[in-house]
């Protein structure tokens, strides 16, 4: 028997023809999930696509990844559509995905995720915005379903834990076609009554149960809530939008009733420690007055208060003693003074100071006089001005000039005719 042996590279062209050939695997459309995730860095995808009992190779060129609005990831489910066949190289088949999108709760996730971060970015969760929640509320609203386990939890909890609080029941559609419009009206509701703090919430779910909580104009009107809002959504693992703009985040609707109010067996706990510290403190005050008042009753004063006047007796003689001394002191030093000015020979002959007084006045008049320029007129002399300025230099004044001439009796006004130097006539 003539036995004809073929090569690896033939026979998986041979298998690789028959699935281009089948119609069934020219166009699939797969479901699962993404694991063994690699973005190559010319843009393509790869990855395995796997459910609970089978896994798929799966190749996304870059020309069709361009094409997705998400980043995918491993764990996502997501939605494929493409063809499969056989990598020749290897012999393994695989699908090439032409087409790619989340799966149902996926979707709803990246747009949670979109919203949460167009929020956070104006500011919408800020601590600064947080607004603080009353310790000891007097009337409660609470938004959620009319029915269910949310609102007897809340209320019952409320009523055992602080049962002098009033609740007040704004009922709203909490899932479905219509929710998150009713928790909105109710919410604007709610901002008209005389309110402390607002619950709004509801039990658990899957994420399209709780989807309400992510909507948009659910995350602005808690936002624009006058009252501080607690919200309670799901299970403690459950995080929606609500959550982050809240004031506060509870893990569960009970929890929201315990952190909105206190417990009165504690605060009956606090008051009654209060009340003994309060006590204690009015009885130390009392043993330390008490103290002081024996102290003071049995103090050498008031026991003996003689004594007292008499050491104030003694220190005021003390001081009458000192000032005495020193007016006498002070006497004495100004009889010093006077003796010694009596005792000088001006002050017992002021005739001799007086005489010395003018003859010194005398001498100083003389010298006056035999300065004075004026006593020169009563010699002949006299005295030439021109301008206000005495003339004692030829060369000060020309002829015709008008100069003053003053004498012992009065002054006469002249014109220069002719000026003469001392050697000759100009």
């Amino acid at each position: 028997m003539d036995i004809k042996y073929v090569t690896i590279s033939d026979i998986n062209r041979y298998i690789k023809a028959k699935f281009d050939m089948d119609n069934h695997l020219g166009r699939v459309y797969l479901k699962g999930e993404i694991s063994n995730f690699k973005h190559h860095t010319r843009g393509h995808l790869y990855f395995t696509l796997k459910d609970e009992a089978s896994r798929l190779a799966a190749v996304m060129f870059a020309s069709s990844a361009k094409n997705i609005n998400f980043e995918p990831e491993d764990g996502m489910k997501v939605l494929v559509s493409g063809r499969v066949t056989v990598y020749e190289a290897t012999g393994s088949y695989q699908i090439y995905v032409d087409e790619m999108q989340l799966d149902g709760i996926g979707n709803l996730y990246l747009e949670y995720e979109k919203l949460k971060k167009k929020l956070d970015s104006e500011g919408l969760f800020a601590k600064e915005h947080k607004r603080p929640i009353p310790k000891y509320p007097k009337k409660i609203g609470i938004i959620t379903a009319p029915t269910g386990a949310a609102i007897r939890d809340i209320l019952s909890t409320i009523k055992r834990r602080y049962p002098i609080c009033e609740t007040i029941l704004f009922p709203a559609l909490v899932q479905g076609v219509g929710a998150k419009e009713s928790i909105v009206k109710q919410l604007n509701r709610a901002q008209e009554y005389d309110l402390d703090v607002i619950i709004c919430g509801r039990g658990g779910g899957s994420i399209e149960d709780l989807w309400a909580f992510n909507e948009e104009i659910v995350a602005r009107a808690i936002y624009e809530s006058k009252i501080p809002v607690i919200s309670a959504v799901g299970h403690e693992i459950d995080f929606t939008i609500a959550d982050y703009v809240a004031d506060l985040r509870a893990p569960t609707p009970t929890g929201a009733a315990e952190m909105a109010v206190p417990n009165l067996v504690d605060l009956n706990n606090l008051l009654e420690q209060y009340k003994i510290r309060c006590n204690e403190g009015i009885s130390n005050i009392l043993k330390k007055n008490e103290l002081r008042l024996n102290n003071v009753t049995s103090s050498f004063v008031l026991k003996n208060p003689l004594n007292l006047y008499a050491i104030k007796e003694q220190k005021l003689d003390n001081l009458i003693d000192t000032l005495n001394k020193y007016i006498i002191n002070k006497i004495n030093n100004s009889k010093l003074v006077y003796e010694k000015i009596v005792s000088n020979n001006i002050l017992r002959n002021p005739n001799v100071l007086l005489e010395k007084k003018k003859n010194n006045f005398n001498i100083l008049l003389k010298t006056i006089e035999v300065l004075n320029p004026m006593k020169l007129l009563d010699s002949g002399y006299s005295i030439v001005k021109f301008n206000d300025k005495v003339i004692n230099d030829i060369n000060l004044v020309n002829e015709n000039d008008l100069i003053d001439i003053s004498l012992k009796n009065g002054s006469i006004k002249a014109k220069v005719v002719e000026r003469k130097v001392k050697n000759g006539k100009e």
